[in-house]
């Protein structure tokens, strides 16, 4: 028997651009792994998902489809597993593993602004980051996942203490993601003042910023509103597992 998931959501954004005729944010990982983040995909038919190193991430090309979940399935091997956001109709013979409901915003009167103090991290601050990921837990993060776009933190006595950068890119928008804050150093707007110089980025290239944070997040999700981003929908990130044995 099928799990399915169907959550309402308010009128897409004017103008927002779309595949197939679905709205870029409906199914916002598929786009990106077909568009933008291509060299990091591994495609079979109707599902894609990134390297292993990279992101935990898989998109569908129709989350409802049973032939695209054969081709994911195909792509995870007996017992693997991938992360599924959207309203996704998971066939009866996955295993949900882990899931949560979240909210996917949209900027529609952020302040975008560069920070001097944030500086760009790159592969020489790889254990820099994963240090910072492992005291902050912001959701999956892995090595490589720096590769997916602009990533800045902010040091201190040489320390990273706050960072926020890029992960998916559907067409015509940039997620900001990764919005991380060491706990020493909360209350100081770190987090905001990176999460507006990101965004700065993101709109001289011509995108718009999104975000996704868990819904139980009440904090996250005030911070957001008052900083200009606005609810789109309510969406849920699964852990899934593929049929079959672990080999």
């Amino acid at each position: 028997m099928s799990t399915i998931v169907d959550h309402a959501h308010p009128a897409e954004p004017e103008g927002e651009p779309a595949r197939d005729g679905v709205p870029a944010l409906d199914n916002p990982v598929w786009g990106t792994l077909i568009g933008t983040h291509a060299r990091f995909a591994e495609v079979c038919g109707r599902a894609a998902r990134y390297r292993s190193d990279v992101s935990l991430f898989a998109g569908l090309a129709d989350p409802a489809d049973p032939a695209a979940w054969a081709d994911l399935a195909k792509l995870l091997g007996p017992g693997g597993t991938a992360l599924v956001t959207g309203a996704p109709v998971v066939p009866g013979d996955w295993e949900v593993v882990e899931g949560g409901e979240g909210v996917q915003m949209v900027d529609t009167a952020l302040r975008a602004e560069h920070a001097p103090e944030a500086v760009r991290l790159g592969a020489g601050d790889v254990d820099d980051v994963m240090d910072l990921v492992a005291r902050t837990r912001p959701g999956p993060f892995l090595p490589r996942t720096l590769e997916l776009g602009t990533y800045l933190g902010i040091r201190e006595n040489g320390r990273l203490i706050a960072m926020a950068g890029e992960r998916i890119q559907p067409p015509g928008w940039t997620e900001i993601s990764a919005v991380c804050t060491d706990p020493d150093h909360r209350g100081r707007g770190l987090a905001t003042r990176l999460v507006s110089a990101v965004a700065a980025g993101i709109k001289e290239r011509g995108d718009t910023p999104l975000l996704h944070a868990a819904a139980s997040n009440t904090n996250a999700v005030r911070l957001y509103e008052s900083i200009g981003f606005s609810h789109r929908r309510r969406t849920l990130f699964l852990l899934v597992r593929a049929p079959g044995a672990q080999g």
